[in-house]
């Protein structure tokens, strides 16, 4: 009997396996999506991935960040053109500009840390007959210092930023961000203390001087190591400044960044006496320095096709001082060419 019964359970069963209907097929597709899910959970677990928030917005619901460090008053068609044909061109903004959520003012619902150019390409082209397009946003959460840095990152390889913009933006951060700590602001951007040196000493230089350039923004951090050395010392001051604001009426008369730079150097020392002699193409002696103050070299005579130097060897700089006070001093007399 116990052998029917076992019989019988093993007929009923194999029926069973006939009969019974067979699962759900997953099917490639159904299978494929699920791994694939499965997978950017686990890199977005793992951090190997980084979900970004992306919208697409009205540019008039934006303000720029008051940190930021482009000029924005300064922006128009032609410092922006290249970018609203490449709009116009795609038909969409392509690269996202970073803003972060404001809470404190009803106006606007974000605030723009990098990404000005696009904000004022895409308003322009909004109120230019092209009304359809957005503002693509990335919105993350920062401090202040951390849009500071990402800004900066952003924004240091570009053409377009003007040293003098850049260099004032470091010189605002100094304080706001970094309690006047130069080396640690130095190691949160990740760069030397003397390529920092150089952008503060830009943006310190006074406004009278800088009124001499009829375009501040054709002013560059190569031509820090040559104006610095002629606001010391108080004499030399006073002479230069006056000489600037003589050029800033005139209007800078037209001469390039180099020609003026030359003629404030002139103005610099005072006039010899009547009767002192003076060989005939030769200029006064000009003392490069570094940041420190520590002199480098001296220019001991200019003539039309050379340059007669003296390198100060034992004054305290260093041979890096040394190799970027010969670069200045070539970008400033022999121009670099192409081709």
């Amino acid at each position: 009997m116990s052998k029917n019964r076992g019989f019988a359970a093993g007929l009923a069963g194999a029926l069973d396996d006939i009969e019974a209907p067979p699962p759900e097929p997953q099917g490639r597709l159904g299978i494929g999506v699920l791994a694939g899910r499965s997978n950017r959970l686990a890199e977005l677990a793992s951090g190997a991935v980084v979900a970004r928030t992306l919208e697409q917005v009205d540019p008039a619901r934006c303000r720029i960040w008051a940190e930021h460090n482009r000029d924005y008053a300064r922006l128009d068609e032609a410092r922006c053109g290249d970018l609203i044909e490449s709009l116009k061109a795609q038909g969409r903004q392509e690269m996202p500009a970073i803003v972060r959520r404001v809470k404190d003012d009803p106006a606007y619902d974000f605030e723009v840390i990098c990404g000005a150019r696009r904000h004022w390409s895409v308003s322009w082209l909004r109120a230019h007959n092209y009304p359809e397009f957005r503002f693509l946003v990335e919105i993350r959460e920062m401090t202040d210092e951390e849009a500071f840095r990402v800004s900066d990152l952003e924004n240091r390889a570009r053409d377009d930023l003007s040293d003098i913009e850049r260099a004032r933006d470091y010189l605002r951060a100094l304080d706001r961000h970094y309690e006047g700590r130069q080396k640690t602001m130095a190691q949160r951007l990740n760069v030397s203390e003397a390529w920092l040196s150089r952008y503060l000493d830009l943006a310190r230089l006074p406004g009278d001087l800088v009124a001499a350039f009829p375009d501040p923004h054709a002013l560059r951090i190569k031509h820090i190591t040559f104006l610095k050395p002629l606001l010391k010392p108080d004499d030399r001051r006073t002479r230069v400044l006056e000489a600037a604001r003589e050029l800033a009426e005139r209007g800078g008369e037209g001469l390039s960044p180099q020609d003026i730079i030359r003629r404030l150097a002139r103005a610099a020392d005072a006039p010899k006496k009547s009767g002192s002699p003076k060989k005939s193409g030769s200029a006064e002696a000009a003392v490069v320095r570094n940041a420190a103050g520590a002199p480098v070299l001296r220019v001991d005579e200019r003539r039309r096709k050379e340059i007669r130097l003296t390198l100060l060897t034992g004054a305290g700089a260093t041979r890096q001082d040394a190799e970027a006070a010969l670069r200045d001093l070539l970008d400033q007399h022999w121009p670099a060419t192409t081709g």
